[in-house]
Parts: structure tokens; sequence; C-alpha cells
């Protein structure tokens, strides 16, 4: 008996399949047909769903990077304010540690998949350019209006800029992921987030 066709899992293989070939080499070094070799998806099958190569690229950053950035850095954010945390300084510095110490170091050594294809892509192609910038966007607008939280519960100084404040944490963070996986050490990114720890705590009253 022949298996049910199911398209949103066999859309969801792709894309994690892309996701995957595309961290590991790049976007334009990504080939559909390591692509379609991961899953046993037929080429017919993928451009049921997606129509081209750059459209599945797309798809990815709208999904699976989004998602990354949701998980790895955002929904911390999110679960502090909803339990009324009013020390977000230590909220993001709790996030930092975690992703240090509990997450699987192939990503710092292969680099932050937002970062590699912003420095790829975007200078090459619009779309790409305004969805990236778009997740850079809300990054920092949650860590503004985290610190700005902060502000009114007294935990962060009245006269720290929140949103420069944010844009220099993204930095770092973006910063020590590519010189980790230039120095394929996760040395510089643990160097990195000590120095960016200690100035998160220099944004206390």
């Amino acid at each position: 008996m022949s298996r049910a066709y199911k398209p949103d899992e066999t859309r969801r293989q792709i894309l994690d399949a892309a996701y995957t070939v595309i961290h590991r080499h790049g976007f334009q070094a990504a080939g559909l047909n390591d692509i379609l070799a991961m899953t046993g998806v037929t080429k017919g099958a993928m451009y049921h769903h997606f129509p081209g190569k750059t459209a599945l690229g797309y798809a990815v950053v709208d999904e699976l990077v989004k998602g990354y950035l949701e998980d790895w850095w955002l929904a911390p954010l999110d679960r502090s304010e909803e339990s009324g945390d009013d020390d977000p300084l230590a909220a993001i510095a709790r996030t930092i540690q975690d992703n240090m110490t509990g997450r699987v170091p192939d990503i710092h050594l292969l680099g932050c998949p937002l970062n590699n294809l912003a420095q790829e892509m975007s200078p090459l192609d619009g779309g790409f350019r305004q969805r990236i910038e778009e997740l850079y966007r809300a990054w920092r607008r949650r860590l503004s209006r985290a610190l700005t939280r902060g502000q009114h519960s007294g935990t962060v100084s009245g006269a720290v800029d929140t949103d420069e404040a944010a844009t220099l944490i993204v930095a770092a963070i973006q910063g020590a992921f590519g010189q980790a996986k230039s120095a394929q050490s996760m040395a510089p990114f643990h160097d990195a987030m000590a120095g960016l720890n200690r100035y998160l705590m220099g944004l206390r009253p």
C-alpha cells in the first residue's frame, strides 16, 4: 500500500532540509539536488510548494530563521515580561548564558543563520534584505521594550538610550557568532558574551 501524501509534512521536510544546507553552505552554494536528496522528495513535489530556489530561500527566512530568532532570543524576553519579572537585564543575561551552555555548539561554529544570510544575501537581493531586516528590527524592538520596562521598574538606568543599547546588544551577539565561526572555536564567543554581560550590568542605576 502506498503511503498517503501529506503536503504539509512534505513542505516542512523540504524547508528543514533547505535550512540545514543553507546554514552549512550558504544560499548561493546550496544545491536543490542536495536538498532533495535529504528528503527523498521529487523535484516536481518541491516545485509544487516552492516555484524556485529563491522562493524556497525566502520561506526559510520567514519561517525557520524567524523561528530560530524567536526560540533563542525573543521568547525568553516574552516569558520574562509575562511572568512580571521587573529585571530585564537579568533576563537578557540568563538568555545569553543559556545559549552559551545549553545549546548544541554546531550553530556557533557554523555561524548564526540570520547573520550568515545577512552577510551573504542582503547586498544581493532585496527580498532577502527586507526579510532579514524585519527580523533584526523585531529583535532590537523587543530588547528596547524590555529595557524600557526595566527603566519603569528602576532596574535599568533612566539615562540609557534603550534603542541604542538594543542595537549594541544585537551587534555584540552577532559579532561574537562571526568570530566563533571564523576561529572555529567557542572561545571568542565566550569572551564576547562575558564582556556583554559586564556592559549589561553597567546599565543599572
